[in-house]
């Protein structure tokens, strides 16, 4: 279906990127070759680095012309496989956008290239007392783009939502050429159908987002950060229960176990508070009063004691804030040490809260029965645990039990009233679990979708669907 790039092609992409912007050697395209996801790997045939929307636009009318596959891409920080070109073709790379176009504190908005840095974005509108609030694990080196197409969450989903959720305009160029501007300033919209929100968490399968314009809110004054060890995670589990049921809802509310806990040691060479605790929650608090901040920091800590809690740990200035965090941030990193090969397979089901120590228990039986280590972590707020099989094991034999045991979890996840991605995507990893996550009625209105947004299925190829 597709045809390769030729030298007439790459002449029309050079006189539209210019030379130094468009990568045709192999090792210089190698970083585009991959994202996060290990053991995915397909090298493009050139790697064009846009500056604009009217070269994105460019480009995707030669495509259509000339029938090549287009893979966009951000930062190249995925974890499924999103931005990895499977059909070869061109990297659309969106690295070279990452400014800060305008800063609007009267109307509480910020207007991006999506290239932007996220947690760059974070700090500067910090410094004008504005608050961004979705903060992905990678947010010092994902892009504000990838953060759209993956519809990111992070910590702090379980008050202040998701990137969806702050997402007013877009800027976007559709698969035949055409820019489009969608969404603004206004707070109130429905004239017609919600296009943003179809376009946000679409993988770059739709459209190429070529601006942002997010909302923001005011920057809290005042935060406190517990740490909570316990003997068992189910004592761990019902304080977070309780937590909620008493209407108390934290930034964050986050969950580690040992063996979590135990890698960062071994990564660092040097002791984490607790390392002997089955698991321990995190948990944030802010806002702008300070009273109520302890009277729920108070009330959290009884709750937790009541429930068997070792010990209740308070951060009140900066610098004790970034050492309770520093374990949780070194997680990933962590796991990836215990693999001889730094390889390891990463899931992020999501689960009811309530159905947390179930989902967590059958991991754990899914590890025995298989003989495999699988270290699990993530947002106890929101139900959303990034399961990890570590690759420490047999070649053959981690090609032969990798996969179903893969399948026993998503399947779990999905007999617990939860679905097979919180937050990652469904990429390349993910796209033969689909069926099993929605029924054919789902799946067919959105292989409509993508059929009416791209006929000649040139953007991002051989994502989502099986």
């Amino acid at each position: 279906m597709y045809q390769k790039l030729t030298e007439k092609t790459i002449k029309a992409l050079e006189g539209i990127v210019g030379e130094e912007n468009l990568i045709i050697k192999p090792d210089d395209m190698e970083p585009y070759a991959h994202d996060e996801v290990a053991e995915l790997h397909h090298l493009p045939e050139a790697v064009a680095r846009v500056h604009s929307s009217s070269e994105v636009s460019a480009i995707l009318k030669l495509a259509q012309k000339e029938l090549f596959p287009v893979t966009p891409r951000g930062a190249g920080k995925g974890l499924s496989g999103g931005a990895v070109p499977l059909q070869g073709g061109l990297v659309l790379s969106l690295e070279k956008m990452d400014r800060t176009v305008e800063i609007d504190k009267e109307n509480l908005m910020v207007s991006v290239e999506p290239g932007m840095i996220t947690g760059n974005l974070q700090r500067e509108v910090e410094t004008q007392g504005l608050f961004y609030p979705p903060d992905p694990a990678s947010l010092d080196s994902c892009s504000i783009g990838g953060n759209i197409a993956e519809n990111a969450g992070g910590p702090r989903a379980i008050k202040y939502g998701v990137t969806k959720d702050y997402v007013c305009g877009l800027e976007v160029v559709l698969p035949d050429g055409t820019i489009t501007r969608l969404g603004g300033k206004t707070v109130k919209n429905v004239t017609g159908y919600n296009l943003i929100q179809l376009l946000v968490g679409s993988e770059g399968t739709l459209a190429v987002v070529t601006g942002i314009l997010l909302r923001l809110l005011p920057l809290p004054r005042e935060h406190v950060d517990l740490l909570i060890p316990f003997n068992d995670f189910s004592q761990a589990a019902r304080s977070v229960a309780e937590i909620i049921k008493n209407r108390i809802v934290p930034a964050a509310l986050e969950f580690m176990g040992q063996d979590s806990v135990r890698a960062v040691e071994k990564l660092l060479e040097k002791e984490v508070p607790f390392d002997d605790a089955d698991a321990q929650l995190l948990i944030t608090l802010d806002g702008n009063d300070r009273r109520t901040i302890n009277d729920d920091y108070e009330h959290i800590g009884e709750i937790c004691l009541n429930n068997g809690a070792l010990d209740v740990l308070v951060a009140e200035n900066t610098v004790t804030r970034e050492r309770l965090w520093h374990a949780r941030k070194m997680i990933i990193e962590a796991l990836q040490n215990l693999s001889p090969q730094r390889i390891m397979d990463t899931m992020d089901v999501v689960v009811p809260r309530s159905r947390l120590p179930e989902l967590l228990a059958g991991i754990k039986e899914v590890s025995r029965n298989e003989g495999l280590e699988i270290i699990s972590f993530g947002h106890a707020g929101d139900g959303n645990v990034h399961v990890n099989i570590i690759k420490n094991i047999d070649e053959a034999v981690w090609r032969d039990k990798t996969p179903k045991t893969v399948e026993r979890i998503y399947r779990l996840a999905l007999s617990l009233g939860g679905t097979i991605t919180g937050e990652h995507g469904v990429g390349l990893t993910r796209k033969r679990f689909l069926s099993s996550a929605l029924d054919q009625c789902q799946i067919d209105l959105m292989k409509k979708i993508k059929k009416d947004f791209d006929p000649q299925n040139i953007l991002n190829p051989g994502k989502i669907f099986p």
